[in-house]
């Protein structure tokens, strides 16, 4: 066991899936999924980020919004492939399916992923972005002050979207969704500390992290609200123009912040980090063993984690096969100074 009591980055992350976990490390992204007979179905692919098409799209706070475009894309595209096993029946082509197939050189299911993206995207700006202006629009008569409605504003698009949590987190299939996510969690926590990568330590470790999605959505709200408040504008058309338009700004500076979360535990970053990891507690849950099996299987199919403890914490899991079990004292230690 590495004897260690800081967490070390190392690269790769995640999203839970239906009944499974995708992990990504570099170009390489395995989806491991437990199938419908209790087996674990194993998928490796390579996928090339927006990033690397032109050096401009690496420029901080440009690269945010490649990112996150790249995660809607793999997320898609991962989430589909899971669902494939819990279909009652392979369904026969339609009349649509062949047109598309024939349109697009059978990259129909390809196509119809970004479409599917696109929708998402569209109805979340619609949500998160239009909505609360407009509903903040309606207190014009009884609020003059600008400040005070862009106030309204934010608190209005903070509340639409901790309802949205709250409330997709009641549903049945999104609370084992939310336990996969918690084992995709565990498992990045686990090797950070330099635990060896197995079912006990991974049960032990935070389902809480500072990288996460949830946080980086919260981190765009916060951000949307500072812009608004100092970025006005007269014309209504203008003012729900802007909130859209500023989108990728905001996606970029959120992605930054991010980004240095989960590279740095100082006071400030860790105060910063606290409401995202506190929302954490609502869309991950405490997974049971057979979920983490399947996000240790996915982990492993695209990341040495054994290369990885042998460069950070100079630890030889091979030579070291007696200690594979943290010591309970040791671990016990662990959380308590993990501030997740």
């Amino acid at each position: 066991m590495a004897k260690n009591s800081t967490k070390h980055y190392c690269g790769i992350g995640g999203q839970a899936v239906l009944e499974g976990v995708m992990m990504k490390n570099k170009d390489a992204y395995a989806v491991a999924v437990r199938k419908p007979d209790g087996n674990i179905e194993v998928k490796t692919d390579e996928y090339k980020s927006s990033t690397d098409k032109c050096k401009l799209f690496k420029i901080p706070f440009i690269r945010g919004v490649f990112n996150f475009y790249d995660s809607l894309v793999l997320g898609t595209r991962s989430l589909n492939y899971s669902a494939s096993f819990y279909e009652d029946e392979e369904a026969p082509d339609t009349a649509v399916d062949k047109a598309l197939n024939k349109v697009t050189d059978s990259h129909a299911e390809a196509v119809v992923s970004g479409i599917t993206v696109v929708i998402s995207f569209v109805i979340a700006i619609g949500l998160f972005m239009v909505l609360p202006y407009f509903l903040a629009s309606l207190l014009q008569k009884v609020v003059r002050n600008e400040s005070l409605l862009a106030l309204f504003e934010a608190l209005i698009r903070i509340a639409i979207f901790l309802l949205y949590v709250v409330a997709i987190s009641l549903m049945k299939d999104i609370r084992r969704v939310y336990m996969y996510h918690g084992a995709e969690h565990k498992c990045i926590n686990c090797i950070e500390r330099g635990r060896v990568l197995n079912v006990e330590n991974v049960r032990k470790s935070s389902r809480l992290h500072k990288r996460c999605g949830t946080s980086f959505l919260l981190f765009v709200v916060f951000v949307s609200a500072v812009i608004f408040f100092f970025i006005r504008v007269d014309n209504a058309f203008l003012k729900v123009a802007l909130r859209i338009l500023l989108i990728p700004v905001i996606a970029g500076i959120a992605y930054e912040i991010i980004r240095l979360a989960g590279k740095s535990n100082n006071l400030f970053v860790r105060i910063l980090s606290a409401p995202g990891m506190l929302l954490q507690k609502l869309t991950t849950r405490e997974p049971d063993d057979d979920m983490i099996e399947v996000a240790i299987a996915s982990v492993e199919a695209v990341f040495d984690w054994k290369a990885y403890f042998k460069e950070t914490f100079d630890y030889d899991v091979d030579e070291n096969k007696t200690l594979e079990n943290a010591d309970k004292d040791e671990v016990g230690e662990l959380e308590q100074q993990d501030p997740e």
